[in-house]
């Protein structure tokens, strides 16, 4: 199966615990919204309430179909504990062929 890397995502959400960033992570994976998910650890620094913020925070990367994103990013927002989530949605533009056929393969849902 050759999937074309123009029908493939990553969604970035940020999160404060690695428990939320886990539930995320495997509640997409369940779903098969998402065929990969990585957690990295970052420093964010922003102004919230009049208040310049700089906290440790969780990235959370979700490799997902262009077509599942709003069901994805609902499902973030379902999980989220944050008044305002990011969820950012950054299409791709290439990638390696076997990849995305194992991409593709892992997000086709009703297999078993």
């Amino acid at each position: 199966m050759s999937e074309d890397a123009a029908a493939f995502c990553v969604v970035v959400t940020t999160v404060g615990s690695e428990a939320c960033a886990k539930e995320i992570a495997r509640a997409a994976l369940a779903s098969r919204l998402a065929a990969c998910v990585q957690i990295a650890p970052i420093r964010s620094l922003y102004e919230w309430e009049g208040e310049l913020r700089d906290e440790p925070e969780l990235q959370v990367q979700l490799k997902a179909r262009i077509s599942d994103y709003d069901a994805l990013a609902a499902a973030i927002r379902a999980l989220h504990p944050y008044e305002v989530p990011e969820i950012l949605r950054f299409d791709i533009a290439g990638g390696d062929p076997a990849y995305l056929a194992w991409a593709a393969q892992a997000t086709t849902r009703g297999r078993p």
